[in-house]
Protein backbone atom coordinates (compact mmCIF):
# COMPACT_ATOMS: atom_id res chain seq x y z
CA UNK A 1 0.00 0.00 0.00
CA UNK A 2 1.50 3.42 -1.04
CA UNK A 3 1.86 6.00 1.43
CA UNK A 4 -0.41 8.39 0.25
CA UNK A 5 -2.94 5.67 0.76
CA UNK A 6 -1.77 4.50 4.62
CA UNK A 7 -2.43 8.26 5.14
CA UNK A 8 -5.74 8.13 3.82
CA UNK A 9 -6.45 4.85 5.46
CA UNK A 10 -5.79 6.01 8.78
CA UNK A 11 -7.09 9.51 8.25
CA UNK A 12 -10.64 7.82 7.67
CA UNK A 13 -10.47 5.32 10.71
CA UNK A 14 -9.39 8.26 12.93
CA UNK A 15 -12.24 10.56 11.55
CA UNK A 16 -14.72 7.51 12.19
CA UNK A 17 -13.22 7.14 16.08
CA UNK A 18 -11.22 9.98 17.21
CA UNK A 19 -10.13 8.47 20.28
CA UNK A 20 -10.55 4.57 20.15
CA UNK A 21 -10.63 3.08 23.69
CA UNK A 22 -9.61 -1.12 24.49
CA UNK A 23 -12.75 -3.34 25.22
CA UNK A 24 -11.20 -4.70 28.63
CA UNK A 25 -12.40 -2.83 31.88
CA UNK A 26 -9.31 -1.95 33.78
CA UNK A 27 -8.75 0.90 36.80
CA UNK A 28 -4.99 1.08 37.17
CA UNK A 29 -2.05 -0.81 35.15
CA UNK A 30 -1.82 -3.63 37.53
CA UNK A 31 -5.48 -4.38 36.68
CA UNK A 32 -4.93 -4.01 33.10
CA UNK A 33 -1.91 -6.17 33.21
CA UNK A 34 -3.94 -8.61 34.87
CA UNK A 35 -6.93 -8.23 32.53
CA UNK A 36 -4.88 -9.00 29.90
CA UNK A 37 -3.03 -11.52 30.45
CA UNK A 38 -6.56 -13.19 31.42
CA UNK A 39 -7.70 -12.58 28.00
CA UNK A 40 -5.54 -14.90 25.98
CA UNK A 41 -8.13 -16.98 23.98
CA UNK A 42 -10.80 -15.40 25.51
CA UNK A 43 -13.18 -12.96 24.78
CA UNK A 44 -13.20 -9.31 26.10
CA UNK A 45 -16.92 -9.89 27.34
CA UNK A 46 -15.63 -12.72 29.30
CA UNK A 47 -13.23 -12.01 31.14
CA UNK A 48 -14.77 -8.60 31.91
CA UNK A 49 -17.61 -10.64 33.75
CA UNK A 50 -14.91 -12.66 35.46
CA UNK A 51 -13.12 -9.27 36.74
CA UNK A 52 -15.83 -7.58 37.50
CA UNK A 53 -15.65 -8.16 41.15
CA UNK A 54 -12.80 -9.08 41.67
CA UNK A 55 -10.94 -5.23 40.79
CA UNK A 56 -13.10 -4.32 43.32
CA UNK A 57 -11.25 -6.20 46.06
CA UNK A 58 -8.13 -5.92 44.27
CA UNK A 59 -5.97 -3.27 42.72
CA UNK A 60 -2.39 -3.76 43.46
CA UNK A 61 -0.16 -6.94 43.17
CA UNK A 62 0.26 -6.59 46.92
CA UNK A 63 -3.92 -6.80 47.30
CA UNK A 64 -3.16 -10.19 44.69
CA UNK A 65 -0.97 -12.08 46.44
CA UNK A 66 -3.77 -11.74 50.07
CA UNK A 67 -6.23 -13.05 47.78
CA UNK A 68 -4.29 -15.71 47.05
CA UNK A 69 -4.26 -18.16 43.96
CA UNK A 70 -7.24 -20.20 45.00
CA UNK A 71 -9.50 -17.07 45.79
CA UNK A 72 -8.28 -15.89 42.60
CA UNK A 73 -9.51 -19.10 40.55
CA UNK A 74 -13.11 -18.58 42.05
CA UNK A 75 -13.02 -15.36 40.35
CA UNK A 76 -12.07 -16.15 37.28
CA UNK A 77 -13.11 -20.07 36.64
CA UNK A 78 -15.39 -19.28 33.96
CA UNK A 79 -11.86 -18.29 32.32
CA UNK A 80 -10.28 -21.04 29.58
CA UNK A 81 -6.79 -21.86 31.12
CA UNK A 82 -7.77 -20.65 34.24
CA UNK A 83 -5.56 -23.01 36.24
CA UNK A 84 -2.41 -21.59 34.54
CA UNK A 85 -3.73 -18.03 34.33
CA UNK A 86 -3.84 -18.13 37.96
CA UNK A 87 -0.67 -19.45 38.54
CA UNK A 88 1.02 -17.00 36.20
CA UNK A 89 -0.65 -13.84 37.61
CA UNK A 90 -0.48 -14.76 41.59
CA UNK A 91 3.73 -15.50 40.08
CA UNK A 92 3.60 -12.36 38.35
CA UNK A 93 2.15 -10.56 41.46
CA UNK A 94 5.19 -12.00 43.46
CA UNK A 95 8.02 -10.62 40.82
CA UNK A 96 6.32 -7.12 40.71
CA UNK A 97 6.52 -6.79 44.28
CA UNK A 98 9.85 -8.30 45.07
CA UNK A 99 11.55 -6.47 41.75
CA UNK A 100 9.44 -3.80 40.95
CA UNK A 101 8.57 -2.01 44.24
CA UNK A 102 4.48 -3.40 43.82
CA UNK A 103 4.82 -0.92 40.04
CA UNK A 104 3.81 -2.24 36.70
CA UNK A 105 6.99 -1.22 34.69
CA UNK A 106 6.74 1.18 31.89
CA UNK A 107 9.48 -1.39 29.89
CA UNK A 108 8.86 -4.20 27.67
CA UNK A 109 12.00 -6.20 28.03
CA UNK A 110 10.55 -6.11 31.73
CA UNK A 111 7.00 -6.71 31.18
CA UNK A 112 8.10 -10.03 29.33
CA UNK A 113 9.90 -11.35 32.17
CA UNK A 114 6.78 -11.46 34.31
CA UNK A 115 5.14 -15.00 33.70
CA UNK A 116 2.03 -15.13 31.31
CA UNK A 117 3.03 -11.94 29.37
CA UNK A 118 4.19 -12.11 26.47
CA UNK A 119 5.24 -9.08 23.35
CA UNK A 120 1.94 -8.39 22.92
CA UNK A 121 0.57 -7.96 26.29
CA UNK A 122 3.31 -5.76 26.97
CA UNK A 123 2.50 -3.66 23.82
CA UNK A 124 -1.08 -3.52 25.05
CA UNK A 125 0.01 -2.50 28.80
CA UNK A 126 2.37 -0.02 27.06
CA UNK A 127 0.01 2.14 24.58
CA UNK A 128 -3.59 1.92 27.21
CA UNK A 129 -1.78 2.46 30.34
CA UNK A 130 1.50 4.26 29.42
CA UNK A 131 0.35 5.74 26.33
CA UNK A 132 3.16 4.16 24.07
CA UNK A 133 2.91 4.30 20.40
CA UNK A 134 3.34 0.43 20.61
CA UNK A 135 1.44 -2.08 18.02
CA UNK A 136 0.01 -5.58 19.80
CA UNK A 137 -0.53 -7.92 16.62
CA UNK A 138 -3.69 -9.81 17.83
CA UNK A 139 -5.74 -12.34 15.14
CA UNK A 140 -7.52 -9.61 14.14
CA UNK A 141 -5.04 -7.16 13.41
CA UNK A 142 -2.80 -10.20 12.04
CA UNK A 143 -5.70 -10.43 9.39
CA UNK A 144 -5.95 -6.72 8.78
CA UNK A 145 -2.23 -5.86 8.49
CA UNK A 146 -2.15 -9.38 5.82
CA UNK A 147 -5.35 -9.09 4.29
CA UNK A 148 -5.49 -5.26 3.24
CA UNK A 149 -1.92 -5.22 2.06
CA UNK A 150 -1.21 -2.48 5.12
CA UNK A 151 1.53 -4.97 6.43
CA UNK A 152 1.97 -8.51 4.94
CA UNK A 153 3.83 -10.54 7.22
CA UNK A 154 3.97 -14.28 7.89
CA UNK A 155 4.46 -13.92 11.61
CA UNK A 156 2.52 -11.02 14.15
CA UNK A 157 6.71 -9.55 14.89
CA UNK A 158 6.77 -9.07 10.87
CA UNK A 159 3.08 -7.60 11.17
CA UNK A 160 4.21 -5.33 14.09
CA UNK A 161 7.95 -4.15 13.13
CA UNK A 162 5.76 -2.90 9.11
CA UNK A 163 3.43 -1.12 10.79
CA UNK A 164 5.55 0.54 12.84
CA UNK A 165 7.53 1.58 10.19
CA UNK A 166 4.53 2.41 7.30
CA UNK A 167 2.07 4.53 9.78
CA UNK A 168 2.75 7.99 10.10
CA UNK A 169 3.66 8.94 14.01
CA UNK A 170 0.61 11.23 13.97
CA UNK A 171 -1.72 7.76 14.10
CA UNK A 172 0.74 5.35 15.73
CA UNK A 173 -0.55 6.13 19.23
CA UNK A 174 -4.30 4.75 18.17
CA UNK A 175 -3.71 2.77 15.36
CA UNK A 176 -3.69 -0.82 17.32
CA UNK A 177 -7.28 0.18 18.39
CA UNK A 178 -8.53 1.21 15.06
CA UNK A 179 -6.75 -2.17 13.62
CA UNK A 180 -8.31 -4.19 15.69
CA UNK A 181 -11.54 -2.90 15.90
CA UNK A 182 -11.96 -2.87 12.30
CA UNK A 183 -10.70 -6.49 12.30
CA UNK A 184 -13.16 -7.55 14.83
CA UNK A 185 -16.16 -5.58 13.56
CA UNK A 186 -16.10 -4.83 10.05
CA UNK A 187 -13.28 -6.57 8.41
CA UNK A 188 -14.48 -10.22 10.09
CA UNK A 189 -12.97 -13.18 9.40
CA UNK A 190 -15.35 -15.66 7.86
CA UNK A 191 -17.07 -12.85 6.21
CA UNK A 192 -15.54 -9.52 6.31
CA UNK A 193 -18.04 -6.47 5.71
CA UNK A 194 -16.86 -5.00 3.01
CA UNK A 195 -19.89 -2.76 1.60
CA UNK A 196 -19.43 -1.21 4.72
CA UNK A 197 -16.42 -0.86 5.27
CA UNK A 198 -14.79 2.26 5.29
CA UNK A 199 -11.19 2.01 3.51
CA UNK A 200 -12.93 -0.95 1.16
CA UNK A 201 -11.51 1.07 -1.74
CA UNK A 202 -7.90 1.15 -0.44
CA UNK A 203 -7.71 -1.92 0.55
CA UNK A 204 -6.19 -4.71 -1.76
CA UNK A 205 -8.15 -7.68 -0.25
CA UNK A 206 -9.17 -9.55 -4.03
CA UNK A 207 -12.29 -11.15 -2.54
CA UNK A 208 -13.98 -8.55 -1.39
CA UNK A 209 -17.72 -9.41 -0.43
CA UNK A 210 -20.15 -7.64 -1.88
CA UNK A 211 -23.72 -6.32 -0.71
CA UNK A 212 -27.17 -8.65 -1.57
Amino acid sequence: MKKADIVEFFSRLQAQNPEPKGELNWTNPYTLLVAVALSAQATDIGVNKATEKLFQIVSTPQEMLALGEAGLKDHIKTIGLYNSKAKNVIKAAEILVRDFGGEVPRDRTALETLPGVGRKTANVVLNIAFGEPTIAVDTHLFRVGNRTGLAPGKTPLAVELTLEKKIPKEFLRHAHHWLILHGRYVCKARKPDCPSCIVADLCRYKAKTVAV
